[in-house]
């Protein structure tokens, strides 16, 4: 809620907030800007429960995100910047039929790979994940690692190593990762088929199903491994609409399914996340205000900055916030078309031309 001024929402002491139900608005501490995840439990996501006393968007957007204590300025910012859109739900109907379905197939699997954004890791795990899977081998993928740096990579390797999960970075678009992915699953085959031995069983072809948010790279990934093109992908959220298993060699059988998301995103700044990094339907939120509060990240970012977009557009956004931007970026290239604009920005950062840009880290 605010007074919108050109485009710009600004604080407005005299309207009072209507408090969605599922925040819990208590005074801030650093605490409780915090939650150590573990994937035991339901997703780990931040919860924000206050804000600065001055919110960045009042700023000159000099401020950046380095350190923890930042970070989760980060996440106050963008719960800010968030709050006054429209909440952001898409839940196609194919979507519903194929949980039912995969409910029942993940009882037949015998080692589950769940691909999530490298980007964002925590944003792209369904809150029922770790219910379903039971006890279940289960090998993390974090799909387009070179869209994060090096230390990301590190940060993240080291959290999940903390909680005995396999991780493995992967650029299913490039094929990196899907060696070592490979023989992680191999490994599994060995293991299984050596219990059913001992059990008087004859081998069998071990069964792996790769789950996870739609467009996050599940077919591309079955694709690099079988070396030939074999289950539909695409760029975009939805391609795949129906389960299908497929033939990994004599010892692997792998499950392609659809991508899956809740009936409700109740954190709306994980779907803002989801709607910059392409995770979810388009049609479920406005371009334009995603493409805004994606300008305020980019210039907060120590690993991208003002400078960068400045760079690519030949525009200074030192002093401009994401709306105004993109309302000077619409007349620079696109004769007034804002929409135009804010995909422009958009597509540049899913393809990587910003560089590194992680937007979430581990929990400390």
């Amino acid at each position: 809620m605010g007074v919108e001024v050109l485009g710009l929402w600004s604080p407005n002491p005299a309207v009072q907030f209507n408090r969605p139900p599922f925040l819990h608005l208590s005074p801030p501490t650093r605490a409780a800007l915090v939650t150590s995840a573990s994937l035991s439990s339901p997703p780990p996501t931040i919860q924000i429960v206050g804000g600065r006393s001055t919110p960045s968007w009042q700023g000159s957007g000099n401020d950046v995100y380095g350190g923890e204590a930042d970070w989760i300025d980060f996440e106050t910012d963008l719960y800010h910047w968030t709050k006054p859109l429209r909440p952001v739900q898409w839940y196609p109907g194919h979507i519903a039929k194929t949980e039912r379905e995969l409910k029942e197939q993940i009882k037949l699997m015998d080692v589950v790979i769940e691909v999530r954004d490298a980007r964002i890791p925590l944003s792209t795990t369904h809150p029922q994940m770790d219910v379903w899977l039971g006890n279940r081998k289960r090998i993390l993928v974090l799909n387009r690692e070179d869209m994060i740096s090096k230390a990301d990579r590190n940060a993240w390797a080291s959290y999940f190593a903390r909680q005995g999960i396999k991780v493995v970075f992967s650029n299913g678009r490039l094929g990196m990762g899907t060696m070592k992915l490979s023989r992680f699953a191999k490994s599994l085959v060995a293991s299984v088929n050596v219990k059913r031995r001992d059990k008087g069983l004859l081998s069998r072809p071990v069964r792996a199903g790769i789950v996870g948010y739609p467009n996050v790279g599940k077919s591309s990934l079955i694709n690099r491994l079988l070396k030939r093109r074999m289950c539909p992908a695409a760029p975009r959220p939805g391609v795949t609409r129906e389960l299908r298993w497929v033939r990994f060699g004599n010892e692997l059988e792998l499950l392609d399914s659809p991508g899956i998301i809740p009936m409700r995103i109740s954190d709306q700044t994980a779907a803002i996340k989801l709607a910059i990094c392409d995770d979810i339907g388009e049609r479920s939120y406005d371009v334009t205000d995603v493409a805004a509060i994606l300008v305020q990240i980019l210039t907060k970012l120590p690993t991208v900055g003002a400078k960068a977009l400045n760079k690519r557009y030949k525009i200074d956004a030192d002093e401009f916030c994401g709306k105004i931007y993109i309302q000077k970026l619409s007349v620079h290239l696109f004769n007034g078309d804002t929409h135009q604009a804010a995909f422009r920005i958009l597509s540049d950062f899913r393809k990587g031309k910003f560089g590194w840009a992680a937007l979430e880290r581990p929990p400390s």
